[in-house]
């Protein structure tokens, strides 16, 4: 670590931040040598399962934070990688720290979505010479998990769906794992009208694939966190702000039941942070109960 710092800089302290799933993260105040500060963060894969993961995932954030310098969208800065633990106890990641803070609250949810419409769009827009890897989806009609007391009818309906393939598409550079967890928002007045996004953070899962799978991936996440009307509403801003969907409704409604149904496995995952980031009222309970009236209201679409 002390290798990548500049000459008579030094670690000051060490903060742990919360929210992320697949890797802790901590924040580094370093001490320079003019007796100022300045911030860096420490990606660090410990879990096994994503340890075995780690170099993949890190070769397509190193590559991702490497395309996005100059273009308007803004990311990390790169410092160090070591995805094979080479040099650290596990693979790590080492990147500038961005300004601002992720927001979560209810309060102040409609003045945002369109902002992260708007910042989703201009991430489909990027083109680089070489694309990242074909997006993937693990979740398959056999492995989706049915909550306790849902729809029967309409989780059915909605496994079915996802049986068939997959609708053709026009690719586009995707996040992957984009939603309001990793994108940062002014401090000073983060539920305002008048709040602004200061980057997106968690590149580690860039793919190349179709725009409706990122919204649709945002869409189940605010319905999670803020009810299933408002992840309705998400793929509506994200073309109001210029973005292209899937030509037809049966296509786009595909891609939103998959992302909501691949939630259905990994609830307790996803509730977890949340509640660590101050929404204690997000119980695994109480998300599988969204994500059920989330999945009924997408099938209720079909008339």
């Amino acid at each position: 670590m002390s290798r990548h710092l500049e000459a008579g800089e030094r670690i000051v302290r060490t903060e742990a931040l919360h929210g992320g799933v697949t890797a802790e993260m901590r924040r580094l105040t370093i001490g320079t040598r003019d007796g100022g500060i300045r911030d860096l963060v420490l990606r660090t894969f410990v879990d096994p399962f994503f340890v075995e993961h780690a170099e993949d995932l890190l070769d397509r954030e190193t590559n991702a934070l490497t395309l996005l310098v100059g273009t308007g969208v803004t990311a990390p800065g790169l410092v160090a990688v070591d995805p094979t633990a080479a040099h650290c106890e596990y693979p790590s990641l080492l990147m500038t720290h961005l300004a601002g803070r992720t927001v979560l609250d209810d309060e102040g949810v409609a003045a945002r979505i369109p902002l992260l419409a708007r910042q989703l769009v201009a991430i489909h827009a990027l083109r680089p010479a070489e694309g990242p890897r074909k997006y993937v989806t693990l979740t398959t009609a056999d492995t989706v998990v049915t909550p306790k007391g849902a729809d029967a009818a309409a989780w059915a309906a909605a496994i079915d769906m996802i049986r068939k393939p997959a609708p053709p598409y026009e690719g586009r550079f995707l996040h992957r794992d984009f939603h309001p967890g990793n994108v940062l928002f002014d401090v000073p007045h983060p539920r305002s009208a008048g709040a602004r996004i200061t980057g997106v953070v968690d590149w580690a899962a860039t793919s190349w694939g179709p725009a409706d799978l990122d919204v649709a991936h945002c869409s189940t996440n605010l319905a999670l966190l803020h009810g299933p009307a408002w992840g309705l509403r998400f793929a509506e801003a994200y073309e109001e702000a210029g973005g292209v969907l899937a030509a037809a409704a049966s296509e786009r409604l595909y891609w939103q039941v998959r992302d909501g149904l691949a939630f259905s496995e990994e609830v307790r995952l996803v509730a977890r942070p949340w509640r660590e980031a101050g929404r204690t009222e997000l119980t695994t309970r109480a998300v599988e109960e969204r994500l059920d009236a989330y999945v009924t209201a997408l099938m209720d679409t079909l008339g």
